[in-house]
């Protein structure tokens, strides 16, 4: 059995949504962030990076232990082929996969972090220092959306150019649901509240947000974490 450490709205919602998208019978584990469970030395035992998500595959002899949202989700893809959660190893698809799969989480995720969390990269109870960090960090993230943006209407263009594939470019990487839909659809959820341009608000973004949000995996994932519909 496969068991997933989460706590709801957190990076643990992308491997969530995978798991459900695969149907592979798996147990969610609730992290209580509120009374610091993800800093408990038990916890810290599977990560001790003390962060969530953390998966344990006890399908894999003696049990594997993973944590890091980029690997645990290309564990799941890998471990389940036929899903075609990722495209085949070794084809340019893959590459640009790879590409996609480590901006999302070293870039627009980390850029995030920063917005979230600025008070942990200034000197204690320097408010001003963070509120700068704050700013320069959503300002940095609208530029990710755009980019996000803009490789949508690439797709959306090259759909247009094929009459093979037209109307099936639905999802981040064109005719096939990957990893990396879930992954935009829960970095893109937490821009939900931000004061200006969230991600729904681009032309490209948005659509294909609402096209994500009706997948019935997605539908079952906010279910089970309690959230409500963005």
């Amino acid at each position: 059995m496969i068991e997933l450490h989460y706590s709801p709205s957190t990076a643990s919602m992308i491997p969530h949504i995978v798991l459900e998208e695969l149907g592979e019978p798996f147990q969610l584990v609730s992290v209580d962030r509120e009374s610091k469970a993800h800093k408990s030395s038990d916890y810290l035992k599977l990560n001790p990076n003390g962060l969530i998500p953390t998966l344990v595959d006890g399908r894999v002899a003696g049990g594997l232990v993973l944590y890091e949202t980029a690997a645990i989700c290309l564990h799941l893809s890998d471990t389940h082929p036929q899903s075609r959660l990722a495209p085949t190893l070794g084809t340019p698809e893959r590459a640009h996969f790879y590409k996609w799969l480590m901006w999302l989480t070293n870039t627009l995720q980390a850029a995030m972090i920063l917005y979230f969390y600025p008070e942990r990269y200034v000197a204690a109870g320097n408010l001003a220092g963070a509120g700068e960090v704050k700013a320069q960090a959503q300002a940095r993230i609208g530029e990710y959306l755009e980019q996000l943006d803009d490789e949508l209407e690439r797709v959306k263009l090259r759909s247009k150019a094929s009459d093979d594939l037209a109307g099936l470019n639905d999802w981040f990487m064109g005719e096939q649901y990957t990893v990396l839909d879930a992954y935009v659809f829960t970095l893109c959820r937490w821009t939900r509240n931000f004061s200006s341009n969230p991600a729904r608000s681009y032309p490209q973004l948005g659509p294909y947000l609402q096209r994500l949000l009706a997948r019935p995996a997605v539908q079952r994932v906010l279910i089970k974490e309690g959230l409500a519909q963005p």
